[in-house]
């Protein structure tokens, strides 16, 4: 039994959905005590709740502690099973952490899974459809691991009422990763999208994100592409996305309309943030980072550069190796003053 302090680090919601994972996938068992404490609101929330119904549904897993606002967990994982799966957060909950949770141990499975989340697609604090689509992905596919994700609506916070149908096969031959370098910028890719709400404020956000970055794209040999976001869907909501693609990777950036923030504020703040990115030479930005770690740790291992390394990625590197003690997790600073950071992991 590995006994998990949840306090550490940053304190959140990441090193329970890792537990889950690497419990079903080694067959640990483990508990966790002071859940979530780094939060304003310790315990468990829904959705982190429907990750622990998620999780011990697929690995017919013994547990003692699930429910709302509970600080501590018992759970002790049984045989894993591939299948088809439905799972309802009943909030705007985000269905992207409820997936990142049984995705590592699904994709592992001898046959295919489907698995339909209804939830959240789009919340301020959660990896948004789009990151996952364009950015998560493609980056899993890269070392080998197909998997496919549709959102089939679109649920924005607070009201939620969105779904995604996710395919995923079995994990073929791995390769580890190597991404020191991103290369040449290929395609520069502006999106906007809005449900329910005036499709000029997409429209704004469009002109503004291109007139901004147009600068540095053709700098770079490339211009600007505005494509619009289709966000079928009952709710009320606005998303951008940022698509920075590359010889050898692609970079996505997200952000979500806020009210009392006009759609040229919300534009201007998510145009820095890849600004920022794109006059600097690291492969990976920082939230890719840490979401890199668990599928690496599972695969060949491998390494690339990133941006910024958070508490949030150390504290992620820690729970991967508790339950995966051979695996090593390393940062090191690649040029002093840049930031610039080689990320390393080997099996």
């Amino acid at each position: 039994m590995i006994s998990i302090d949840g306090a550490v680090g940053e304190g959140g919601g990441q090193i329970l959905r890792t537990a889950l994972s690497l419990s079903l996938l080694t067959g640990k068992p483990f508990t966790l005590h002071s859940i979530r404490a780094g939060r304003k609101k310790a315990g468990l929330k829904r959705q982190h709740l429907v990750c622990v119904q998620a999780a011990a549904t697929i690995g017919q897993a013994v547990v003692t502690g699930d429910q709302l606002d509970s600080t501590y967990l018992s759970f002790t994982p049984f045989t894993v099973q591939a299948g088809r799966y439905h799972f309802a957060i009943g909030s705007a909950g985000s269905t992207t952490l409820v997936l990142q949770t049984i995705l590592p141990v699904l994709m592992r499975q001898a046959v295919a899974s489907t698995v339909t989340i209804e939830g959240g697609t789009h919340n301020p604090f959660a990896p948004t459809a789009e990151f996952i689509q364009y950015g998560f992905l493609p980056a899993l596919r890269s070392i080998g691991i197909e998997t496919t994700v549709d959102c089939q609506q679109a649920g924005f916070f607070p009201a939620g009422g969105g779904c995604l149908h996710v395919t995923v096969a079995p994990v073929g031959p791995i390769v580890p990763l190597n991404l020191l370098e991103r290369g040449r910028l290929v395609a520069l890719r502006v999106m906007a999208g809005v449900q329910h709400l005036d499709p000029a404020i997409a429209q704004r956000e469009l002109d503004t994100l291109s007139r901004l970055l147009s600068p540095l794209a053709r700098a770079q040999g490339v211009q600007v592409e505005c494509v619009p976001l289709s966000l079928p869907g009952q709710g009320v909501g606005n998303a951008l996305a940022v698509l920075a693609v590359h010889a050898r990777h692609t970079e996505v950036f997200t952000s979500l309309g806020e009210r009392g923030k006009t759609a040229e504020q919300v534009a201007r703040q998510l145009a820095a943030r890849v600004s920022n990115y794109l006059e600097q030479p690291a492969a990976v930005d920082e939230y890719l980072t840490d979401q890199l770690l668990l599928p690496l740790a599972l695969g060949q291992g491998g390494r690339f550069s990133s941006r910024l390394i958070s508490e949030h990625t150390r504290t992620q590197a820690m729970t991967i190796c508790q339950f995966l003690p051979d695996v090593q997790i390393g940062f090191r600073t690649m040029a002093a003053g840049t930031g610039l950071t080689e990320v390393t992991v080997r099996v």
